[in-house]
């Protein structure tokens, strides 16, 4: 099974695209134990302009972000998950005009910086999240230990 579904809205394919995103997101299952729960990711890749008209479509935010999540399940009903067929784990919308501006303002590499906003998106999937400084300090060590394990440093 394929934990990935990639689409791409208005910018290029690239192969090097779906191979960093479907190891940070094997790594991030794998970590997670939810490599046998038939789930997958649909990750869309796309410019300033769309997410901008997607954040403002669902969120009613009219400002360009770097990343959505949607998730389709709550925190505690993954534990108990047990799914016959296929069943997305929720859908993740990333600009790749703002993971290179953002790799250049951090100082650090594009590819850092799209496996950061796939981490983070993959966690806020999961039900975590970082309105507080609490939530915000455990979102990041999860975020930091899968980033380790692949050896992806700033």
């Amino acid at each position: 099974m394929d934990i990935l579904e990639l689409n791409y809205l208005d910018v290029e394919e690239k192969e090097e695209y779906k191979e960093l995103i479907g190891k940070v997101l094997q790594k991030c299952f794998n970590e997670e134990n939810l490599e046998n729960k038939k789930l997958y990711v649909n990750v869309v890749l796309t410019d300033s302009k769309n997410i901008k008209n997607i954040n403002k479509e669902h969120r009613g935010i009219d400002k360009e972000t770097d990343v959505l999540s949607f998730p389709m399940y709550e925190k505690n009903e993954l534990e108990n998950i047990h799914l016959e067929n296929e069943d997305i784990l929720g859908d993740m919308v990333i600009s790749i005009e703002k993971v290179q501006e953002q790799a250049q303002e951090y100082g650090h590499s594009f590819e850092r910086e799209l496996a950061y906003m796939i981490v983070h998106s993959f966690y806020h999937l999961l039900g975590y999240d970082h309105m507080n400084e609490t939530d915000k300090k455990e979102m990041r060590e999860k975020e930091e230990f899968i980033l380790g394990k692949l050896n992806i440093k700033r």
